[in-house]
């Protein structure tokens, strides 16, 4: 099984410094195809065979490099039949649609062993609300169909600056896990689990959550209480369906509908996850509302201490846990759970992030809690 992920990005996002990056420190030890398609930004040294259009290099650490021109889908095609590739990494031309050059991979899903991994958008902090204005078509295509979008700068904007930013791209694409975090500081295995959907923080809490209601409710099987068996929704950031939580389930396998195909992050998983594409409703008993927030805020330790008080003496927050950049500088991990709260020191993560899950939560009182 080949994995295809697209690394589309406006001219000049960066994209050639994060695939090196990625190259280097996350595909180790994968047979790697770089392929660019039109207008690549990568200069590549030594001789080219032209073969059918295709221009082709060896690079380092087993990565060959091509660039693609006339019949995109057939040169793929060739491609993967010749070198038959762990990974290949598409970089499209800056002004290309994403969804186009999907549609010319999921065509060639149904001929090949590969798969559509990770739709992935490199934007360029400083530039982005400019960009979208200048050229609103393609720059928006590019973010409404990427399942992770990167920032690159992020380092040398404002905070006001980034939170404009990543609120305008949420606007475009309200599921896109957003790396906010200057990607020098983040390793590139950390980067890939986010590409790959690994590391959905709110499923882990909800995952979480379920298992201590099941014990609660173990404990005090004696206790019978009336329930109000209307139906809830679980509210999620990164997915576009109600996604039916198992605490033994860590995949991170979603079923990105609003991409047009099945998104499989790990083609043996039998864990059920993925492909529901009607709604799932809990029994009320096993109801939570969850609440998922990514956000580049950075929070002064005294406030969050202030939330996370206000939480323990609430009624209706069963859970909360998250990270965030604090104002010194460091990133504070936090965890509460009724009766009691803690934050630590941690490593940067690819963006603040909180989840809150409790009964009758609404996220406009959450957004001002926080103070977002």
């Amino acid at each position: 099984m080949t994995k295809i992920d697209i690394i589309s990005g406006f001219l000049g996002a960066g994209k050639t410094t994060f695939i090196k990056k990625m190259i280097d420190e996350a595909f180790t030890g994968e047979k790697i195809v770089l392929i660019e398609n039109e207008f690549g930004e990568v200069g590549i040294d030594g001789g080219f065979l032209k073969d059918a259009g295709i221009q082709i290099t060896e690079m380092n650490s087993g990565c060959i490099c091509c660039s693609l021109v006339g019949d995109f889908g057939k040169n793929l095609n060739e491609v993967i039949t010749k070198y038959h590739p762990d990974r290949i990494l598409i970089e499209p031309s800056g002004v290309g649609k994403l969804s186009d050059v999907m549609k010319s991979v999921i065509d060639i899903e149904k001929e090949q062993d590969v798969k559509l991994n990770a739709l992935v958008t490199v934007v360029n902090a400083l530039k982005a609300s400019k960009q979208m204005k200048a050229f609103g078509e393609f720059f928006n295509n590019q973010i409404e169909y990427a399942t992770t979008v990167i920032l690159s700068r992020s380092q040398n904007a404002t905070p006001e600056q980034l939170e404009f930013c990543v609120n305008k791209i949420q606007e475009l694409n309200p599921k896109a896990a957003i790396i906010t975090t200057d990607w020098a500081k983040l390793s590139g295995e950390q980067i890939l689990k986010v590409m790959e959907g690994q590391d959905n923080l709110e499923m882990k809490a909800l995952a979480e959550a379920h298992h201590a209601k099941e014990e609660a409710e173990h404990e005090h099987e004696h206790h019978h209480h009336d329930h109000d068996h209307e139906d809830h929704e679980h509210h999620h950031d990164h997915e576009d369906h109600d996604h039916e939580h198992d605490e033994n389930c860590t995949c991170g396998c979603h079923d990105h509908e609003e991409h047009e195909h099945h998104h499989e992050h790990d083609e043996n998983c039998t864990c059920g996850c993925h492909d529901h594409e009607h709604h799932h409703h809990h029994h009320a008993d096993d109801v939570f509302t969850s609440w998922g927030k990514e956000t580049p805020h950075k929070f002064e330790r005294a406030k969050l201490e202030e939330v996370l008080k206000k939480f323990v003496d609430s009624d209706n927050i069963l859970r909360s846990k998250g990270m965030v950049e604090s104002t010194d500088g460091t990133w504070l991990y936090f965890d509460m759970v009724p009766g009691e709260y803690e934050i630590r020191e941690g490593e940067p993560d690819y963006t603040g992030r909180i989840v809150v899950i409790g009964t009758e939560i609404h996220e406009d009182e959450l957004l001002k809690t926080f103070g977002l």
